[in-house]
């Protein structure tokens, strides 16, 4: 369905409230309001924005972030919610679907610090801040001889506990410091051969309910297909290793032409094991392929000795 022949519909977006929230909903917002429909703005805060003295991993997972989006879909008071395609699980709740995965921003990580140009000039036992267990294995990989400390909180949040001296640097994703025009607070970028993304990371996803089906035809001319081929291919990695918040799993796919490039590594959280790299690469065009591609890394990872997150 194009511009032109779409009905204009008037939306209401659901929204986490945190300034990198509230962007990616206005930006999705001044997207749909250029195509004739009327669009509004529900703030919310979720459980995930609430607990803040505690790991994700340790009280719910990123679905945390959600769950008071969906409720809000399912009782009508919204009718799309957009979120950060690496905060959404794997497997969404039986009607809900993603309308779309848009354009991704730089999918990397970035170091950031007042005092050092990059991970490589931080003294030893130097603190670093994360609470991603997969930044915290890479990390560990990178420079064993760090401290990694707990840093949660919403960007500004995290910038300020580091502008305090509680950390002599912290890692964060490019993308959000881009969103916020704060990339000039980045002192240096990971690439993917020191630090593998995590599935999703940069890309944002439109979340409806499955039934809405104008409401998915006025959606798709905003998805990106390359990027939703990609991090189709990264998802199945983390939903075939059990993939949550609580493993330290990464899975970054990219494009040489018409093949798709596919990098996962898993690692062990207490350090006594080296990290399990797989890759892998196919010609894709559909999802899915794209999702095949994933399963068969996946294998590799579990063939090498990666180990499967079962459910509790």
């Amino acid at each position: 369905m194009t511009a032109s022949n779409a009905t204009p519909l008037s939306l209401t977006i659901a929204t986490r409230e945190s300034q990198l929230a509230l962007w990616q909903a206005r930006h999705v917002q001044a997207l749909l309001q250029a195509r004739g429909h009327a669009v509004r703005l529900l703030g919310m805060t979720t459980r995930g924005d609430q607990i803040l003295d505690r790991s994700l991993s340790k009280v719910g997972g990123k679905g945390l972030f959600i769950k008071e989006l969906e409720v809000a879909l399912e009782e009508g008071r919204a009718d799309l919610a957009v979120h950060s395609l690496k905060d959404v699980p794997m497997d969404l709740p039986p009607g809900f679907a993603l309308a779309c995965v848009m354009a991704r921003e730089d999918p990397r990580d970035a170091f950031v610090s007042p005092r050092h140009a990059s991970l490589q000039e931080l003294p030893p036992g130097a603190v670093v801040g994360t609470s991603s267990l997969r930044r915290q294995v890479l990390l560990h990989a990178l420079r064993p001889d760090l401290r990694i400390e707990p840093l949660r909180g919403n960007v500004n949040t995290r910038l300020r506990k580091l502008d305090e001296g509680q950390y002599a640097a912290i890692v964060l994703a490019a993308a959000g410091l881009k969103r916020l025009g704060l990339g000039g607070r980045i002192r240096a970028i990971f690439e993917p051969s020191e630090m593998l993304p995590a599935a999703g990371q940069g890309a944002l996803a439109i979340e409806v309910r499955s039934a809405r089906s104008e409401l998915l035809a006025a959606l798709a001319p905003l998805a990106d297909e390359r990027t939703w081929l990609a991090v189709t291919a990264e998802r199945a990695v983390s939903r075939a290793m059990g993939g949550s918040c609580s493993m330290p799993l990464a899975a970054h796919a990219r494009w040489q032409d018409q093949s798709l490039q596919l990098q996962a590594a898993w690692g062990a959280l207490a350090g006594d094991q080296p990290l399990v790299r797989a890759e892998g690469s196919a010609s894709i065009t559909t999802q899915a392929q794209a999702d095949a591609l994933g399963l068969a890394v996946a294998a590799q990872l579990q063939a090498r000795g990666a180990v499967v997150e079962r459910d509790a």
